[in-house]
Parts: structure tokens; sequence; C-alpha cells
């Protein structure tokens, strides 16, 4: 009944904000009458801010149109590669008109960037996503909208999530003979589970994983996502955040944890940074400070627009990640399409390189959650294994912004690298993927002196790096709790892209 409240609150707000939208225009338009009066600004600003707080956010695009390659423009095709009930695999496909260019594009690594399903869109990688793109062909997961898809598509469940990665990497498996697998927040787990089942199966696994602030293990250095998911119970979740879809969207009747509600969640964190920051905007308004309106703008469209999830899917993440620690104690049973139930077993993989990283001040996945993978994982030599702590790089920093660009990037391109395998010979690692291990260790066999290589730090393999200097996430940044059911969640801020046109890479 809630969500049908919410629904006609907002269809009745609907007027109001695009009257609001109206006189924003009207005011400050050079052309109208009104906005000669003496207090236009304030009147456009009021309106505008109006507005922005009533209306309602659609899914934003990822808007890359172009990339630099070492001083080369790169134009940029998205398009959906596979399409699946409840997510798409978008693919970024790279084109140039320069013949070195494009040899080198061809021959880079590629990259499956698991995004979190966890409240907003993977758009919130889209940082994650342009960096990327400069060295290696970029494929992600876009979680649809449980809202939008029919209930005759069946519902979703964590084991689903686990399935679709599998299906994923076999999909990129068969295009390019292997990949490398990128999980960020929330997806480390069903990522890890999902390479860990291919490795007792005797299938072909990623050359690699990296896994960037995610509750391997819930128990080390709790915050409050953690604390809340412990103190509440299951039913507790089931009966106060769980809702059907109202029958005006394609999903009616589904039983989701509503988008609205989580973005009252997210809100309710930081009610006073939020406020400031929307003072801030119609200050900015008045005063024609138009570089600033616009970037809160830019950051709110993003934030702002949130996704409903699965109620199956949302409650059994509860229970298995957080609850009952399932991975960690090693009873987790998935169930695969075929309807067989298989154990969850990490330390089965052998021939993955494992890449941990965790941001020094991240109050989402504490100290050592993420780092976790690497005990679990018991079956990778330990020179095929890495941790990295980014000093003054909070939950966000890690994967977006200055820190992640200057700190974290170089160091998941490096590993990446040192453990890719030629195109040439992926096709033999595709045939036979029982019989030898997918992982080469090029680079690895090299003494690691480079400045990518890890060294011990107490039991700890962690490869130290300096703090990159630049200021901590900015006022309003995006958190990933929510104050109704604070589930695990992902948020960040958008960035601006341009094009440029040419060939295939």
């Amino acid at each position: 009944m809630l969500y049908h409240i919410y629904e006609a609150q907002r269809s009745l707000m609907e007027p109001f904000t695009d009257f609001a939208q109206a006189a924003a225009k009207l005011y400050s338009n050079p052309m109208s009458l009104f906005s000669h009066s003496p207090l236009a600004q304030r009147m456009s600003a009021g309106y505008d801010l109006m507005y922005r707080l009533g209306k309602d956010y659609e899914k934003p695009a990822f808007g890359i149109h172009s990339v630099d390659v070492d001083g080369v423009g790169v134009a940029v095709h998205e398009r959906i590669e596979l399409d699946k009930p409840f997510c798409e695999l978008r693919r970024f496909k790279r084109f140039s008109d320069d013949p070195a260019t494009l040899a080198k594009l061809k021959a880079q690594p590629v990259v499956l960037i698991v995004a979190p399903l966890s409240g907003h869109y993977a758009t919130l990688l889209r940082d994650t996503v342009r960096t990327m793109l400069r060295d290696h062909k970029v494929y992600i997961t876009d979680w649809k909208n449980a809202r939008l898809v029919p209930l005759s598509d069946g519902e979703f469940h964590l084991d689903d999530y686990v399935n679709y990665v599998q299906e994923f990497i076999r999909h990129l498996q068969g295009v390019y003979g292997n990949c490398h697998v990128i999980s960020v927040c929330q997806p480390t787990v069903p990522v890890l589970a999902a390479v860990s089942l291919m490795a007792s199966r005797g299938e072909t696994t990623p050359l690699s994983m990296t896994m960037m602030g995610g509750p391997i293990d819930a128990r080390k250095s709790p915050t409050a996502v953690n604390n809340l998911a412990t103190q509440r119970s299951y039913e507790w979740f089931e009966n106060n955040v769980i809702y059907r879809v109202p029958d005006n969207f394609p999903g009616a009747g589904r039983r989701v944890y509503p988008g609205f509600l989580q973005y009252t969640g997210f809100v309710a964190m930081n009610p006073d940074r939020h406020a400031s920051s929307h003072y801030d905007y119609f200050k900015d308004l008045i005063k024609g400070d138009d570089a600033s309106a616009e970037a809160h703008r830019k950051f709110y469209d993003e934030y702002n627009a949130v996704l409903d999830m699965d109620a199956d899917y949302y409650l059994e993440t509860i229970q298995t990640v957080f609850q009952d620690y399932k991975l960690v104690h090693g009873t987790w049973d998935v169930r695969s399409p075929e309807g067989k139930v298989e154990r969850v077993r990490p330390q089965d993989i052998k021939t993955t390189a494992l890449f941990t990283v965790e941001g020094e001040l991240d109050d989402i996945s504490g100290s050592g959650q993420t780092e976790a993978a690497h005990d679990l994982c018991s079956g990778i030599v330990r020179k095929e294994q890495r941790h990295l702590e980014a000093k003054g790089a909070g939950h966000y920093g890690i994967f977006s912004g200055r820190r992640w660009r200057e700190v974290v990037y170089p160091q998941v391109r490096s590993f990446i690298l040192e453990h890719d395998k030629p195109a040439s010979a992926a096709p033999a690692a595709k045939a036979k993927p029982a019989a030898k291990p997918a992982a080469p260790k090029p680079a690895a066999a090299k003494p690691a002196a480079s400045k990518t290589a890890a060294r011990p730090v107490a039991t700890r393999w962690v490869t130290p790096v300096a703090d990159a200097g630049g200021k901590p996430t900015g006022a309003a940044a995006p958190t990933e709790a929510d104050a109704a059911a604070k589930a695990p969640s992902v948020t960040a801020a958008p960035a601006a892209p341009r094009t440029r046109k040419a060939r295939k890479a």
C-alpha cells in the first residue's frame, strides 16, 4: 500500500513541478518581462529548486562518446551485447581510423565490470568505465529496474545473480578466449561465488579478479550497514521494506524493495549535508555561478535516480551476506539454471589471480572485509595475490574521482596487464577448460620489484601506496546505506563525455 500512496502523491505533485520549471524559466529568460523585476533571480532560483526537489528522476545515460588513448581521440559506441530479463550486458566498443591506435586497441585486455545491484544504476560507475576504456575492452552489467520487469519473466534470486555472472564470463570467453573481472562493492560476493563454482566444475576461470570495497566477510570492522542488518531479523525486512509494484508499471504485482524507500534512507544518513548542498545550489543560482549549479545538477541527477530491487534477491542478500555469513562459513549452496545445487568453494580457485582494494576511510565496507577474500581463496598462490589500501579514500573514492584515477587505477591496470594472455592463445584455452589452467603468468614469474609489486606487511599482502592528495569525497557525497533497511549499496557521482568518429576497434 505504501508504494501506491507514494505513486499517488507523485502524480499529484507533477503539475506543481511542471509549473515550477516553467516559472523558473519565466523569471530567468532575458526576453521575459518578469526577468527584469527586482527579485527575478531569487524567484527563478526558488522555483528551480522546487522543480528539482519534486521532479521524477529517470535512469541516466552513461554518455561516454569518446576517450583519449595515448593522445588520440577514440570514438565509443555503446551497445547491448546480451539482454537478460533483469540485466543487460553492455559493451563500450571503441573505434579509430588511426592504424597504430587500432592495432593497440585490439591487443588490450578484456574486462567485465560487474556493477552493484543495490539501489542505484550502473551509471554510477561511469568514471570507472571511462578510465578503464583507455587501456581495456570494457563490458559492464547494467541491471534493470525490477518494476519494469513483467511478472511473466519470473523471480530474481541471489542464485540468479551468480548464474548471470557465470553466463557473462562464458560469453566473453567464447568471444575472446578469456577475460578479467572487476567487481565493485555488493557484487564482490556473487562474483567470488560464480568464479568458485566454475573452478569447482573444472571450467576455465577468468585470468584475474579485482574486488573493490565489498562485504566478503561482513563480520570484520562492521559499519552502520552491517549493524542494522544484524540487529533486524529477516522477517523484519520482509514486513517493513517489501511492497508490490503498482498497476501503472510493467512489473505490476512484483514484490520489490522500492527505490524511493532506498533513496529516503540514503538521504536520512546525512540530511544536514544534503540540505546544505541544496541551499548552496540556490545561492549559486542567485550569484549566476553556472559551473557550480551545473555540477550540483549532474550529481543529483545521478544520486536521485534509483531502481527497485526484486524482493527475493534483496532478502537473500541480507540473509546470506550479512546475517548467516554463508560464504565465509562455507555453507553457501547455489542452484544452477538446470536445478543442480552446488556448494560454493573459493578454495577451488587456482588459476585466477586475485587483487583486493579497500579505502582507508570506507564507512560502507569496513577495513578487512574485502581483504578476507585472500583467506578464502587458499588455492591461489601468494604471488598471484595482492591487496591495496588506498590512503585517504572513502568508499566512493576507490572507484570514482581523483583517487581512483591517480592511486587505484594504475595498480589495477598493472595487475590486469601482468596476468593477461595474448588473444591468439585464447581459443586453445577455451577448447579444453578442464584440462589446462587458463591463467598465464608471464609477468608474475619475474621478481616482484616493480612499482606494483606486492610486499608483505605483517600477515597481509599489501601494496603500499602514498596518498595522491586531493580532497576527500565532496559534500553530499553518496553513502551506501538506508535508514529504513540500510542494505549494501553503492553510490557515486557522474561525469561528462565527448565524441569522435572512426573505424572498428
